[in-house]
């Protein structure tokens, strides 16, 4: 069939101007540009989109740039780095497509392409005639789409889309842009079933179940071909005419913005760099690394996590709290302390001790290696570690000082560690006779009870008046002013990112991954991988273990009491996808 096979050799892309892009969107919907709204949308879009786009109401304005542009860090309007992931920052509360799997990266597809088991094959394209050799660069497709009719049936039929068919599509869109993508796609005359095609080229489908009834009233399912794969059927050209009404074409242009835009904040991944062997060489020649660490860093020494299915939140379930992290909620803690300092006590960390992962990152500092340890931690293990306060920033804050939640009097975390393991409320001595006067009763937890209105006591008193508060950043609590400050210079200055021991579940943080430009190589270091984000090389293990190897492959030392133990270990590296190793100890 013709236009059957999308993938073709490399060429140099068409270019458009913006009125024939808009005029070939707004003719299969037979209204003029200045009918709807949502043709406009799309077509005045195009020249922007990869720049500018705002992706909801409810979220702040994203500066985005096509990958041969410098990349720019996702801030929002008000200087702040945006929260949400990926998968959020474009979406209102009424997507209605959804994708099949997670995000694909380069040289990856969207499950709904498989064979049903989950499994998704690698491809390897040309690279990039820019001289961006680093990223995979996209084929030109030969000829636009071509839709053909079955003389039998009458119904329309769609040409197969192949894995390599979707991955090339989703890198061309990145690469060259809205409008020379929907140039070099779509044809001269179309219809809307086309804007559905390329829907699910994208790697998306319609949630809405009657829209999918009415497009498959004029389309002949690809598995009803009576078991053949429709290359040898003659179809008869497709005529202008459109098959669906007006209102599911327009319905159609808004889904496919919406699949462009999730399309467009995606990360593409490098073509050569999915070893561990690359990511060793360029361990010896990188100078700033920016390094990601989670709780996952800190398990090896009995403190446990926070949201595996042994971690932390499952622990307080029985406190009957509408949600765990409610224990951590600012606006609970000013209503009632208590909450927090009756499980504070499970999440103390200890005094002195550190992993040989938190050494791994001393010795990338000593190498003189380290840009930033970004640590969404609070247990302040990385300082124990010997991490100089400037090259640390503890986007969460710590128990390494505490504060007073009226007077803001600080002082050491340290003091008020005994408080915590008595289960005990830590008071401000500035403040503790005023609080007296409000609380008689200050003997533990269980016994603080509020003489609202009587006496002196202001009507607004809260529980939390002259209480040390850890500075840790509850929810609700803004970042410290060091986050904001560092991540907007290091993003430009990082030529290697290395995320350890995080899910990436919690914004602004896990955004770091999308600020950086898409040249720098990413790589994941975790027990579990982390399905929302792109990395190049995930190395999936125990810290402390896939620490060791790196360091045994690099030929470094550790400086951790272990390192004469761990530097003996042998490991296996078993590949399980392109870019994805498991790392286990083999057996002693």
């Amino acid at each position: 069939m013709e236009g059957r096979d999308v993938v073709g050799s490399i060429s140099t892309p068409p270019s458009s101007g913006n009125e024939h892009q808009s005029a070939k969107i707004s003719r299969f919907v037979g209204v003029s540009e200045h009918d709807s709204s949502a043709v406009k949308e799309l077509a005045n879009q195009s020249d922007k989109m990869t720049d500018d786009m705002e992706p909801s109401r409810k979220r702040p304005k994203l500066e985005l740039t096509d990958i041969n542009a410098p990349n720019k860090v996702a801030v929002a309007e008000n200087g702040t780095t945006v929260a949400g992931t990926t998968s959020e920052l474009f979406t209102d509360g009424d997507d209605d497509i959804e994708e099949k799997g997670r995000i694909p990266h380069t040289g990856e597809l969207v499950s709904s392409l498989n064979n049903g088991d989950g499994d998704v094959d690698s491809i390897e394209l040309p690279a990039s005639s820019t001289g961006k050799n680093d990223i995979l660069a996209p084929i030109v497709p030969s000829s636009t789409v071509s839709i053909g009719k079955d003389p039998t049936t009458g119904k329309y039929v769609l040409p197969q889309i192949t894995k390599e068919d979707s991955i090339n599509a989703r890198m061309y869109l990145k690469y060259y842009g809205l409008r020379t993508f929907l140039d070099t796609y779509l044809p001269e005359e179309l219809n809307s079933l086309y804007i559905y095609f390329l829907i699910k080229l994208l790697g998306f489908e319609i949630k809405d179940r009657e829209m999918m009834n009415v497009i498959y009233k004029y389309v002949q399912p690809t598995w009803s071909m009576n078991g053949t794969s429709g290359e040898n059927i003659e179809y008869s050209k497709v005529t202008f005419d459109d098959p669906l009404e007006k209102k599911h074409a327009v319905r159609l242009i808004k889904d496919l913005q919406k699949a462009i835009n999730k399309v467009l904040c995606t990360r593409l991944r490098l073509a050569k760099f999915s070893t561990i062997d690359t990511f060793v060489e360029k361990l010896k020649t990188a100078k700033r690394i920016v390094v990601l660490t989670g709780a996952g860093v800190s398990t090896s020494l009995g403190i446990p996590d926070f949201r595996s299915s042994e971690g932390f939140y499952s622990k307080i379930r029985h406190l009957g709290l509408d949600d765990p992290q409610d224990v951590f909620n600012y606006d609970i803690f000013m209503q009632d302390p208590s909450v927090f300092y009756n499980i504070a006590h499970m999440v103390l960390p200890p005094e002195n001790l550190y992993s040989p992962l938190h050494s791994f990152i001393k010795m990338l500092q000593d190498k003189g290696k380290l840009l930033r340890n970004y640590t969404q931690n609070i247990d302040n293990l990385e300082s124990y570690a010997g991490i100089k306060p400037e090259k640390l920033v503890q986007c969460h804050g710590s128990f390494a000082t505490a504060s007073c939640i009226t007077c803001h009097w600080k002082l050491p975390g340290e003091k008020i560690f005994a408080n915590i393991r008595n289960l005990e409320l830590p008071l401000c001595p500035y403040c503790y006779q005023k609080r007296r006067e409000y609380f008689p009763s200050t003997d533990g937890l269980d016994s603080e009870t509020a003489n609202i209105g009587h006496g002196n006591m202001p009507h607004h008193a809260l529980k939390s008046y002259g209480v040390l508060k850890p500075d840790i950043t509850f929810f609700g609590e803004a970042l410290p002013s060091k986050f904001h400050k560092t991540i907007r210079e290091d993003v430009l200055k990082c030529d290697l990112l290395i995320c350890i021991g995080t899910s990436l579940k919690v914004a602004p943080v896990s955004e770091i991954v999308n600020m950086l430009p898409a040249h720098v190589p990413q790589v994941l270091i975790n027990r579990d991988p982390v399905k929302h984000a792109e990395f190049d090389l995930n190395l999936l293990g125990f810290c402390d273990d896939v620490a060791a190897l790196v360091a045994q492959k690099c030929g470094w030392d550790i400086p951790h009491e272990k390192w004469d133990t761990l530097k003996q270990k042998k490991f296996s590296c078993k590949e399980t996808d392109k870019g994805v190793l498991n790392i286990t100890p083999d057996a002693s």
